[in-house]
């Protein structure tokens, strides 16, 4: 078994597959993977020959890589025809549907800055997004148009709007199917290449909204390298895992995934869109998360790759009906965005008999900077993996912003090929967060003697009782081992005299019981009395996320008010 460093000399050594290189772009310095596509109209002709497999799956419709590629064309040809150049913000407002990686590769091989919008924002919200960005063009499904058409008079830097799947027109809205048509249609549109753009590794090229769980979301831009980087760290894991398990890897072949996670989050585009453009792997789509529906997915489908984010995982293993499918396709159950427990951890290796695994990242980073997969994973089920080789990581004091010792909580810092430049038109907000290159995470984490990331707590989310340190994330985990909880959050709530204390909120697996005090005991065998919710309540449902995957911790406060 090699150690990561071993590994890692092996797999970057000059002329190696993941060999690095120095790169300095917008007024930073890192190492990048040679290898890495240039740019997103590079990726797409990588993609285009896959041909004739499957690419995109959405209930009935099935989109071959030739006939996504014949769309991306028809599109990209069709916005420059209209105006659209480099630089110009075209706004993506949609559910997860085929349509999705088709306007996102036409926009961004044009040169133009793509804007994925979050679907599940209200009118006034999307309208936020489109003013900020300054959009110029908006393609929206159906159910977005009827959300921002009427508000359109708020948005005048919108001059083009195309609607997908509508069921009537509408007044000033193209259909989509009128240039493209439809998903099952594709590969007969005419045979033509990518529209001619000056791209470059650091040309703009998408602006992601930070999920904005503490104000107004900022827009992170991203660039082609950004997008493209994820592509190589997600092989250089997987290479690397088998590198230390005594085995050589495998040649890359394609695989089947279920997308669960929307596609205008970072995870979902970054991670796992731009590596299955250039792997040839088949996206299979849910209109919305059904953990029944995604089992007969999986034995349908034959997935080879699942996930999202911990609360997925859980509903897949806890469904009373899982048993009835044959789930022997699953290969690899990751996730990422949210703590995990180490039950779950072991769970997907012994009820799947899955390679579990886990990755941190943020929008800043265009997803993946740590990735921790299979034996790793199983022997350290409470980290997040090491750094990517083109990463680096450190752990800071943010008061004195000095470097932490190794096993010291402070706050997480990270540099590498997926920062992005900043927040778009945001100067105040890009120089607070980004210093010298590297990215203030707001994350609290350690780092392990060999490097290994984990995360402790969102500084934000610390809960300070007496002027000791509660990390949510820990009184979560010990939660979470309990075997009737499936979701659990903790929160502070103001004590006139110790300034706050630790409460939780949590939801019961199906099928199981447990009152307030059967958890508060069981927390208070594992933890320090004082980090022992003083108060749980008991929520019906899963706890409310954001798309992103992230509770929403500030909508279960009024449970305690």
């Amino acid at each position: 078994m090699l150690t990561l460093d071993e590994a890692r000399n092996a797999l970057c050594a000059p002329g190696a597959p993941f060999e690095m290189v120095e790169v300095a772009a917008h007024g930073r310095t890192f190492r990048a993977w040679k290898n890495a596509p240039a740019d997103l109209g590079t990726l797409a002709r990588i993609g285009r020959a896959h041909g004739t497999r499957d690419f995109l799956v959405y209930e009935d419709e099935r989109v071959s890589f030739e006939g996504w590629f014949r769309a991306v064309a028809a599109l990209a040809q069709h916005l420059r025809d209209i105006g659209v150049g480099p630089g110009d913000r075209v706004a993506l407002a949609m559910r997860n549907v085929p349509e999705w990686p088709v306007v996102f590769f036409a926009v961004t091989t044009l040169g133009a800055i793509c804007v994925p919008l979050n679907a599940w924002w209200t009118g006034a919200e999307l309208t936020y997004g489109l003013n900020t960005a300054g959009a110029s063009v908006l393609i929206a499904d159906a159910e977005r148009i009827e959300r921002i058409v009427p508000l359109l008079r708020e948005v005048p830097s919108v001059q083009h709007v195309f609607g997908a799947r509508m069921a009537e027109a509408r007044p000033g809205v193209v259909a989509l199917e009128t240039v493209i048509g439809r998903p099952g249609d594709y590969g007969a549109l005419q045979d033509r290449d990518l529209p001619q753009a000056d791209l470059a590794p650091d040309l703009e090229a998408t602006i992601f909204y930070t999920s904005g769980t503490t104000g107004h979301p900022k827009g992170a831009l991203g660039t082609h390298r950004n997008l493209a980087t994820n592509i190589l760290s997600s092989a250089y894991v997987a290479a690397s895992s088998c590198l230390r398990r005594g085995e050589v890897p495998p040649p890359p072949s394609p695989r089947t995934a279920l997308v669960s996670i929307p596609l205008f989050h970072v995870t979902a585009c970054s991670a796992v869109l731009m590596g299955s453009v250039y792997a040839g792997n088949t996206l299979v789509f849910m209109r919305r998360w059904d953990a029944g529906q995604a089992l007969a997915l999986i034995e349908r489908e034959r997935i080879n790759l699942a996930g999202g984010v911990p609360t997925i995982a859980w509903q897949l293993l806890e469904h009373p009906d899982r048993e009835k499918y044959d789930l022997s396709s699953l290969e690899t159950v990751s996730y990422g965005g949210a703590p995990s427990a180490p039950d779950l951890v072991r769970k997907i290796s012994a009820v799947f008999g899955a390679r579990p695994g886990n990755g941190w990242g943020m929008t800043e980073t265009m997803a993946t900077v740590t990735n921790i997969v299979g034996e790793d994973y199983l022997a350290r089920p409470d980290s997040c993996g090491p750094a990517v080789a083109v990463a680096d990581l450190r752990v800071v004091d943010p008061d004195t912003l000095e470097d932490k010792a190794i096993g010291e909580v402070g706050e997480l810092w990270a540099r590498g090929p997926m920062v992005v430049k900043g927040y778009w038109e945001n100067p105040q907000a890009t120089e607070a967060t980004f210093v010298e290159g590297w990215v203030r995470t707001g994350d609290l984490a350690r780092l392990d003697p060999d490097g290994y990331c984990y995360i402790v707590d969102r500084a934000k989310d610390i809960v300070i009782r007496g002027g000791e340190n509660i990390y949510s994330a820990e009184v979560e985990n010990a939660l979470y081992d309990h075997p009737a909880v499936m979701d659990a959050a903790v929160i502070g709530i103001p004590h006139h005299t110790l300034g706050e204390e630790p409460a939780a909120v949590v939801h019961l697996s199906p099928g199981h019981s447990a009152t307030e005090a059967d958890l508060r005991a069981w927390v208070g065998e594992r933890l320090a009395a004082f980090k022992v919710p003083v108060a749980i309540r008991f929520h019906a449902e899963t706890l409310p996320r954001n798309a992103n995957g992230k509770i929403l911790k500030r909508d279960l406060k009024a449970l305690f008010s």
